[in-house]
C-alpha cells in the first residue's frame, strides 16, 4: 500500500522541497545507487547536504542567477544532486545526452552560454576537450569519474568529489537555504534542449513554477507516495525522465534508484522491482520481444501453459482495461496469473508494478493489449517539453487502445482547425532561448501551445494522435496517410525494430525496414542460416521472407492507399551518433530520407 505525501503548500520551488523533506522525513531512504553489483543508500537529509555542498562549491567557481550549468552523463546520483544545487542557486541546468557526439555538445554549449560543465568520465569530457577552443563562455570543468583523465592536460579541472570538498566549510546547508529562499519561481530553473528532428535542437526554457505544477498534477494523478520506488534509466535530459527521476520524486518523497545501467538494465530492474514505471514504447517492444525469444527456448509444457494462459488473458484484457472484469474472469486470471504471469512479471521486473507509464511516442495498441493481458496495466500519457509533460493521461479504470486518455487537471486540450493539438496549462514553458520567432509559433497570444501533433478529441474527451504534423503524407492522388499508425502496426512485430515510411508525393507507399537484431537473429539461428553482420543478417533472402509475411499481414487492416506496396532492408542499425535518430531514438526522417535516397528511388523505378 502506498502512502501519499500531501501536497506541499508552504514550498514554490523544488529546492524548497528538498529542503522540507531534509526536515521532515530526514532518516528515510531518498537515493538508492547499485555499485559493483551492491546497493548503498542516501537520506533526505544526506541528499540535501550533498546538494547543498555541490551547490556553494559551484557558487566558488561563480555561479549564480542567469548563470547555466551543463550536466553530460549517464543516470546516477551525481546528475540529479548536480541538478538541484544548480537550480537552488537560482541558476539554470542544461542537460546533455550521453550519445551526443562532440559537434552537437559544441553546439548546445555555445549556444547555452554554459559557464560550467559537468561531464561523466573521460569518454564524455573528451568531447568537450575536442570543441573547447570554440567555446569562449566555458570557463570550468568538473568530471564525476576521472579515471583515466589526465587532470593536468585539461586545464583548469575539478573531479565532482573536489567541488562537492569545496563546498564542505559547515556551513553549505544554511546558504543553500537563504540562496533557496530568494528564488523567484517565475524564473527559469532548466534548459531542456528539443531533440532536432527538423533542425538545430531548440533550448526551451522551464520555469520552477512549471516544474511545480507538473510535479502537482502528476502526483495527484498517480497517487505517488513516500513508499513509491522508482528506476531511473532513461536519459535524464528528457523531460520524461526528468519528470519521474527528478519532479515527481521530490515533491511525493520517493526513493529513485540508479542501477549501472547498460547491460545490467535487466538485472537492475529486477533487483528494484519499482512500484511507478516509465516506459517509452522501444522499451514494452523489446520486453515483448524478450519473451518470444525465452519462449522459443522453454520446455513444451512451459510453451503449452504460457499459449493457454494468454489466450485467456487477451480474452479478459479488454474487461480489464475497461473495469468491467466479472468474478469468472477474476477466478480464470488468477490461476493464469498464479501459473504463468506473475513469474513472467517477476522476471522482467514489473511483480509490484502499480502504475506503469508508456510516453513520448504513440504505443501500438497490440502491444499495449499483450501488457494488459499477462497483468502489467499500462496507461498511456502525452505531454511534451513545451508544456513540462502536462497535458492527458489515460484514467486507470477506462483505457481505451489507440487513445493518449483525457485532459490532466487544470489542463485544457482542444483541436484547431487544421486538426492539430492545442493545450493551455500552468505547464506551458516560458519559450525558446534566443529564438522569439520559434516562441510565437508554438504559444499563441492566448497562451495555447500549438503541439504540432494533430489529432482527434471523442465525445469523451479521449484523445487520440493520429501524427506529427509535419509527417503527414500526401500521396499523389491527395490523400492524406498519417505513416506513424502504419509504422506502430510493423514494429509490433518482434522482428522489425525500425519501419520509416516513405510516400509523399509518390503514387504508392514503401517502407525502409531495420529488423531487430536479437530475435531476427535467434529466428535464423534456428533455422541453421549463418550470418556474420547485421548487414550480412538483413540480406538473407529468409529474413527479406519473414518481413514481407509481416507487412502482409499489417496490410490486411489497412486501406488500399495506406498499404505498404514496397520495402527496403537496410544494412546497418539507425544510430544517434550518425544523425539517424535523435538522443530519444526518434527517427529523423530528413536524414533518413538523404541517407537511403538510393534505395528510396529504386522502390518507385
Amino acid at each position: 500500500m502506498t502512502t501519499t505525501v500531501d501536497a506541499p503548500t508552504t514550498v514554490d520551488t523544488l529546492p524548497a522541497r528538498l529542503l522540507e523533506l531534509a526536515r521532515e522525513q530526514g532518516d528515510d531512504v531518498a537515493i538508492r545507487e547499485k555499485h559493483r553489483g551492491c546497493w548503498r543508500e542516501w537520506t533526505w537529509a544526506g541528499y540535501a547536504e550533498r546538494v547543498a555542498k555541490v551547490a556553494a562549491g559551484l557558487r566558488e567557481l561563480g555561479v549564480g542567477p542567469g548563470t547555466r550549468v551543463a550536466i553530460h552523463s549517464e543516470n546516477r546520483p551525481e546528475w540529479v544532486i548536480a541538478d538541484l544545487a544548480v537550480q537552488g542557486l537560482g541558476a539554470q541546468s542544461i542537460g546533455i545526452y550521453p550519445t551526443s557526439p562532440a559537434m552537437e555538445v559544441q553546439y548546445l554549449l555555445g549556444h547555452s552560454r554554459c559557464s560550467v560543465l559537468i561531464a561523466e568520465d573521460e569518454e564524455q569530457l573528451d568531447k568537450t576537450l575536442a570543441v573547447r577552443d570554440q567555446l569562449p563562455d566555458l570557463r570550468h570543468l568538473v568530471v564525476m569519474d576521472p579515471r583515466g583523465v589526465r587532470m593536468d592536460a585539461a586545464g583548469p579541472l575539478l573531479t565532482f568529489a573536489e567541488l562537492e570538498q569545496r563546498g564542505d566549510t559547515g556551513d553549505a546547508l544554511n546558504s543553500y537555504t537563504d540562496s533557496v529562499s530568494r528564488l523567484d519561481p517565475a524564473d527559469t530553473a532548466i534548459l531542456v534542449y528539443t531533440s532536432g528532428t527538423t533542425g538545430p535542437p531548440k533550448g526551451a526554457m522551464i520555469s520552477h513554477a512549471n516544474l511545480v505544477a507538473s510535479a502537482r498534477v502528476f502526483v495527484e494523478a498517480l497517487g505517488s507516495g513516500q513508499r513509491d520506488e522508482v528506476l531511473s534509466y532513461l536519459p535524464l535530459c528528457h523531460i520524461a525522465e526528468r519528470l519521474i527521476s527528478v519532479v515527481d520524486a521530490v515533491w511525493a518523497g520517493s526513493v529513485v534508484n540508479f542501477g549501472e545501467g547498460g547491460p545490467s538494465f535487466q538485472h537492475d530492474l529486477r533487483d528494484v522491482q519499482p512500484t511507478v514505471f516509465l516506459g517509452v514504447p522501444r522499451v514494452w517492444e523489446k520486453m515483448l520481444a524478450g519473451v518470444e525469444i525465452r519462449m522459443a527456448d522453454a520446455s513444451r509444457l512451459k510453451r503449452w501453459s504460457y499459449r493457454a494462459s494468454m489466450r485467456h488473458g487477451r480474452r479478459i484484457a479488454p474487461r480489464r482495461m475497461a473495469g468491467t472484469v466479472t468474478l469468472a474472469d477474476r477466478l480464470t486470471f488468477a490461476v493464469c496469473d498464479t501459473l504463468v504471469f506473475r513469474p513472467l512479471r517477476e522476471k522482467l521486473g514489473m511483480v509490484r508494478v502499480r502504475t506503469a507509464i508508456s510516453g513520448a511516442a504513440p504505443i501500438a495498441p497490440q502491444v499495449l493489449e499483450y501488457l494488459w493481458a499477462i497483468g502489467i496495466p499500462v496507461r498511456e500519457g502525452y505531454g511534451q517539453t513545451e508544456n513540462t509533460a502536462i497535458c492527458t493521461l489515460t484514467p486507470a479504470g477506462d483505457v481505451r487502445l489507440g487513445s493518449v486518455g483525457v485532459a490532466m487537471t487544470g489542463v485544457e486540450v482542444k483541436i484547431a482547425e487544421d486538426g492539430e493539438i492545442l493545450t493551455r496549462s500552468a505547464g506551458v514553458f516560458q519559450g525558446y532561448l534566443d529564438n522569439p520567432e520559434a516562441t510565437a509559433a508554438t504559444v499563441d497570444a492566448d497562451g495555447w501551445l500549438h503541439t504540432g501533433d494533430v489529432g482527434e478529441l471523442d465525445a469523451d474527451g479521449f484523445l487520440r494522435i493520429t501524427d506529427r504534423k509535419k509527417d503527414v503524407i500526401i500521396t499523389a492522388g491527395g490523400k492524406n496517410v498519417s505513416p506513424s499508425e502504419i509504422e506502430n502496426r510493423l514494429k509490433v512485430s518482434p522482428y522489425i525494430r525500425e519501419a520509416v515510411v516513405i510516400g509523399d508525393r509518390r503514387r504508392y507507399l514503401t517502407a525502409l525496414i531495420g529488423v531487430e537484431r536479437d530475435t531476427a537473429g535467434d529466428w535464423a539461428t534456428r533455422r541453421g542460416l549463418a550470418y556474420t553482420t547485421y548487414a550480412d543478417l538483413s540480406s538473407k533472402p529468409e529474413i527479406r521472407n519473414l518481413v514481407q509475411s509481416v507487412i502482409t499481414e499489417a496490410n490486411h487492416d489497412l486501406a488500399a492507399v495506406e498499404q505498404i506496396k514496397k520495402f527496403t532492408l537496410i544494412d546497418k542499425e539507425l544510430d544517434h551518433e550518425d544523425g539517424e535518430l535523435t538522443a530519444t531514438q526518434k527517427v529523423k526522417r530528413r536524414a533518413i530520407a538523404d541517407r537511403f535516397a538510393d534505395e528510396i528511388e529504386a522502390m518507385y523505378r
